[in-house]
């Protein structure tokens, strides 16, 4: 992948720590001018240090400062910033932010507006890509169902079954429900959290897949209609519904059980008009590969990118920005290749004595690992 031109002359980062400084490497490589963002807290913060610029955007809380659009737009009109790229997180996957950038004419680094409104919403993301032909887990099917259409709803989805928020993600408010008699209160439950963490407390209803592995597919798409996957990540080793080991290539699946996966992820990004980046999460039966079932697109580029970045050669940080500058991708699926193998894992901080809940506490040596990442920088 050869390219020279630069996509933009500066770009600001709505973000901070590690996705950060991932992006600010890439833009330094590319000779593109960056502006780091930073609250109060992190004035000092090594993606502050590494950016060409630095604008303060406000206090510390999260709300008043990398929460805040009108702040970010700000920042990116005061410092010439042509666009924004929002990392992960924040607001990484809020269509009101890529409103605003466009209201104000400055380019959001990645997906539409409507595409992320479908794919935010579970119940939305399932009927659109349903019609499209993509397999998904049989379930509940419409919004607004309470808990007595849920219930007769349930009998005709069969236990077990899982319990679901229709909104956010991160496997919050999910409840398993071996029989009937677990429903209602698996019900109150989740629509308790879904109501605190998203302020959303529709349900919908799913089967559950037995010893289920958890495969995404990495896509990039451009304005041009070109859509492509670079391989999966396998993620089946979770804590509490957050994964711990991504690796990629899947060991799980043959080059043809690939294929079809593949082409299912680019047809869920085609049936939103889908540009940029963007992440489709199958669930695959351990036991029957061939059987895979789509349960969920994320609209930005994820944590676990860099092992599809050693896989593959590519910077996706750097495909992101020539598509939101609207080149076409400069290569197709045929000259996808994948070579070797890449695993991350994250450093998780539990209380055995807890029964391993998340704790905090000081961390009193790290080694980190030598090599080079995805956008061929050395760590």
């Amino acid at each position: 992948m050869a390219m020279t031109s630069r996509p933009f002359r500066t770009v600001l980062v709505a973000n901070r720590g590690e996705i950060a400084v991932r992006v600010i490497r890439t833009l330094r490589r590319l000779g593109i001018r960056s502006v780091a963002v930073h609250s109060d807290a992190d004035a000092d913060a090594l993606h502050v240090r590494m950016a060409d610029e630095a604008v303060r955007i406000g206090p510390a809380p999260a709300a008043e400062s990398y929460l805040s659009v009108d702040a970010l737009i700000a920042a990116a009109r005061r410092s010439g910033a042509e666009a924004i790229h929002p990392g992960y997180g924040f607001l990484s996957e809020s269509p009101d932010f890529a409103r605003a950038c466009a209201e104000a004419g400055i380019v959001f680094i990645g997906p539409g507006p409507d595409a992320m409104a479908i794919m935010a919403d579970k119940i939305a993301a399932k009927q659109t890509v349903a019609a499209r032909g993509v397999p998904v887990v049989p379930g509940s099917d419409g919004h607004g169902l309470g808990d007595e259409e849920l219930a007769a709803a349930a009998r005709d989805v069969g236990f077990p079954l899982l319990v679901k928020p229709a909104a956010g993600g991160g496997g919050k408010g999910m409840q398993v429900v071996t029989a009937e008699p677990e429903l209602a209160p698996a019900l109150a439950s989740a629509r308790r959290v879904a109501a605190a963490a998203f302020g959303d407390d529709t349900l919908l209803l799913e089967r559950l897949v037995e010893r289920p592995r958890h495969i995404e597919v990495q896509v990039m798409a451009d304005r041009h209609g070109h859509v492509i996957h670079l391989g999966e990540r396998e993620c089946s080793l979770q804590r509490r519904h957050q994964k711990v080991i991504e690796e990629a290539p899947s060991p799980l699946l043959t080059p043809a059980q690939r294929d079809r996966m593949g082409a299912a992820a680019c047809e869920v990004a085609r049936s939103v008009g889908y540009e940029g980046a963007g992440t489709v999460e199958f669930l695959v039966s351990d036991g029957d590969p061939d059987a895979f079932f789509f349960i969920e697109m994320n609209t930005r580029l994820q944590v676990e990118h860099p092992v599809t970045e050693q896989i593959t050669g590519l910077d996706l940080v750097e495909l992101q920005l020539r598509i939101a500058a609207g080149e076409p991708l400069p290569l197709t699926q045929d000259d996808v290749e994948l070579r070797g193998h890449a695993i991350e894992a994250r450093i998780y901080a539990e209380s055995p004595e807890r029964g391993f809940l998340p704790a905090t506490g000081t961390v009193l040596d790290l080694g980190q690992p030598a090599g080079r990442d995805g956008a061929g920088t050395a760590r």
